[in-house]
């Protein structure tokens, strides 16, 4: 589609996320409308109604989602299964009788199965079960994908599906009782590099791996997809490499300053075994590659945390 002069409206374009995909298609020439949830409650279709109805959009980049890391996902699976489901289903129903010319939503790569073999190709969706601890919202954006393309062979839409994988950067959030495992780490050692503790005790063995993209990189390929991408089948969006969590937490205790031990806490789990995308179809489809290399990319989010002190 044509970005410039389009009016574009980006659900959660106050988050994390959408504030970068917002800024991203505001410098390519879109008129972009970010909405918040104290805005519009996107469970109730009235709203997103009224939303679609207000703003008159082109094209509605679906980014709004209730997220969090493993503790969050185990203290609220119902919350993280029916929110996100329900703030789709309604939207993209809402646009289909608005007949909005595109959608964009945004998937999660925790509706992979458990055992996917790595690195993880978009046909090994529906292989098997998503991973215990975050299997309900995996569930959830799995539903929408669902809804997307059945939305395209029932009434024509042009409903585009990415499965990004975990994002980190400026602006994330860092409390510790909802943020991913990079914002919780620069968080617990900068903590207690302050207050000259010895050990910092983490979640599980350290032994699981993940894959990590920039925020500013994934935004970057939103608004490629956005532009350049009009097929049903879901497509990942990540950097291709991955860490394990024991080497991530050796580096930002480096980065942060901290010398002092760090203890795995064994008795808490480690989630999904392995995690690396096949970024292949992205490249292939709408030329996205990731670009921030991942240890500058860290230098800056501990960066701006400590500039917030």
């Amino acid at each position: 589609m044509r970005i410039r002069d389009s009016v574009i409206l980006v659900t959660g374009g106050t988050g994390f996320l959408g504030g970068q995909v917002s800024d991203e298609l505001s410098k390519a020439g879109a008129n972009v409308v970010p909405v918040g949830s104290a805005q519009f409650d996107l469970r109730n279709r009235a709203e997103a109604r009224a939303m679609l109805e207000s703003v008159r959009p082109n094209a509605v980049v679906h980014l709004a989602a209730v997220v969090g890391g493993i503790g969050a996902n185990r203290a609220e699976p119902g919350r993280f299964l029916y929110e996100n489901a329900i703030m789709g289903l309604e939207l993209i129903e809402a646009c289909r009788e608005r007949d909005v010319g595109k959608v964009l939503i945004a998937g999660t790569v925790c509706a992979y199965p458990k055992s996917t073999p790595v690195p993880f190709s978009e046909d090994a969706l529906w292989d098997g079960y998503p991973e215990e601890t975050n299997a309900p919202y995996g569930v959830a954006k799995r539903t929408l994908l669902i809804q997307a393309q059945a939305y395209r062979q029932q009434y024509g839409m042009n409903i585009v599906y990415l499965l990004p994988v975990n994002l980190y950067g400026p602006l994330q959030s860092f409390d510790l009782e909802t943020s991913h495992v990079i914002p919780a780490m620069i968080r617990r050692f900068i903590e207690a590099r302050n207050q000259g503790a010895g050990e910092v005790a983490l979640w599980g063995s350290g032994n699981p791996t993940r894959e990590f993209l920039h925020v500013r990189d994934a935004a970057r390929a939103f608004g490629l997809a956005l532009r350049d991408y009009d097929g049903s089948e879901p497509v990942n969006v990540g950097s291709g490499h991955e860490i394990a969590i024991r080497e991530l937490a050796e580096k930002i205790a480096d980065l942060v300053g901290f010398r002092g031990a760090v203890v795995w806490d064994t008795e808490k789990p480690d989630g999904q075994p392995r995690r690396r995308l096949d970024v292949s179809r992205a490249k292939t489809l709408f030329g996205f590659e990731a670009a921030i290399p991942f240890e500058e990319g860290l230098k800056e989010t501990v960066a701006w945390y400590e500039s917030r002190l």
